[in-house]
């Protein structure tokens, strides 16, 4: 969440919640840091939670501006903040148990409803006035559908300053988006910086890895359990699942996407194929069911998510929420973890403090539900699935703005070590004004 002042008027880029301990995330996502009567407009990225996830809190403050984001970016927006209503009374129920105190949600599913009125959708490529003094546009961040670079123009008098908001940045060849695109013309970058200190294993010897852990899963009897965030990446799973049992490299197992929330958004991939690459829109005129999401049985009631427990054969479960802090994959984690045959495969990134987290550092015990259970599972962590650039792709962007205009680098969305590697890249590639924000922090462009 950013916050951009111009000639008196106010926007924020992004409105995301932030994630970590109950407790420490309730304080901090209830209370904004300006009053949020007083922003004119929201310029979102995209529709991860972290980036959109307090639209329904603000406009239970008092926000009533406009929220621009894209066609795709609203859809998605439809059904993952009401989900997050619905996770925020299950939090609160959990912690008024555990904690014994008294609170609220901090928003509710008719808080979104306000905030979906107050959208207005905006493609790619088409400038569009956000308030007086601030112009903006959208670049393809490929990284989800409908994931915005910014590209704003700020003008206060006489004075023009040319701003580039990543949002979240992609990688080049993933299986279904396009191409991250580039700002060739800016004087300050806000970067994300998340996988700043690597670079992603090939995405080709992913695949291999991946299937690698079906296979000897398979011959173990056991299960392939997944965490997988619900939008971006449980489709790029089931696309490269469908690719290898095609190919004969896996075996073809039943595939269930244990989440209500996967399954919609599924739904809405299938209705913005206009956006996919070229080679995949290309495919599906002769095989409409290219990304595979035919393959996969969709469960949506608690009876039949629960019912996944009596399986005996080897199967693929993929379940949110992708970094293991709530929904179905907890319940798959405690039946499941202790279990040697089985592999939990770790496919995204696992912030500090999560359950994910906890997983990939291959902790001997793990609590769920409040239990200790053994980790007799394998856990395989693959990273050359990750939807968001690594040091090169990050590199890349700022390579394509013009070196005489770019003033001021600023790095944000991603932890400080990793931050502190990236700015020591940058200052290797002659990039001297580089910055990493506390949080709070101002600067006079």
């Amino acid at each position: 969440m950013h916050f951009v002042e111009v000639g008196g008027k106010r926007i924020l880029l992004d409105c995301g919640l932030f994630q970590g301990h109950r407790l420490e995330s309730y304080e901090r996502n209830s209370r904004f840091p300006f009053d949020p009567k007083e922003i004119d407009a929201i310029v979102l990225s995209h529709a991860h939670i972290d980036h959109s996830g307090n639209l329904p809190g603000i406009v239970k403050q008092g926000f009533r501006g406009p929220i621009y984001c894209t066609p795709a970016t609203r859809d998605l927006c439809s059904i993952m903040l009401a989900d997050s209503a619905y996770l925020q009374e299950k939090d609160i129920e959990y912690l008024e148990e555990k904690k014994k105190t008294h609170l609220e949600p901090l928003y509710s599913v008719d808080d979104v409803q306000e905030v979906l009125a107050l959208m207005h959708t905006i493609p790619y490529h088409r400038p569009f006035e956000v308030v007086k003094g601030i112009e903006c546009m959208y670049y393809d961040a490929g990284h989800i559908i409908g994931a915005a670079v910014s590209s704003l123009v700020l003008t206060e008098g006489a004075k023009k300053v040319l701003l580039a908001f990543t949002g979240d940045l992609g990688r080049k060849h993933r299986p279904l988006l396009c191409d991250p695109e580039y700002v060739t013309e800016a004087d300050v970058i806000i970067s994300e910086s998340t996988y700043g200190d690597r670079i992603h294993e090939d995405p080709a010897e992913s695949v291999r890895l991946l299937a690698d852990a079906v296979v000897k899963t398979h011959s173990r009897g056991g299960k392939i359990i997944i965490p997988a965030f619900s939008v971006g990446r449980t489709q790029d799973l089931l696309y490269t699942f469908h690719y290898l049992a095609r190919e004969k490299k896996i075996p073809v197992l039943p595939i269930y996407v244990d989440s209500p929330l996967s399954v919609n958004a599924t739904s809405i991939y299938r209705a913005h194929l206009d956006i996919f690459n070229k080679d995949i829109r290309r495919c599906i005129v002769t095989d409409p069911d290219t990304l595979g999401f035919n393959d996969a049985q969709y469960i949506t009631s608690v009876d039949d998510s629960k019912k996944l427990n009596a399986i005996k054969d080897p199967c693929i479960i993929i379940s949110a929420s992708g970094m293991c802090e709530g929904g179905r994959i907890l319940h798959h984690l405690a039946n499941n973890v202790g279990d040697e045959r089985n592999t939990v495969l770790i496919v995204g990134f696992q912030a500090p403090d999560t359950l994910g987290r906890r997983l990939v550092d291959r902790l001997p015990e793990v609590k769920i539900y409040g239990e200790e259970y053994k980790v007799m599972a394998e856990v395989v962590q693959l990273h050359g699935m990750s939807a968001h650039g690594d040091q090169h792709d990050l590199l890349g962007f700022v390579q394509h703005a013009d070196a005489k205009r770019l003033q001021n680098i600023y790095l944000v969305h991603g932890e400080l070590d990793k931050q502190k590697v990236y700015k020591d890249v940058l200052a290797q590639h002659g990039y001297k004004n580089v910055d990493i924000p506390q949080r709070g922090q101002k600067a006079q462009l």
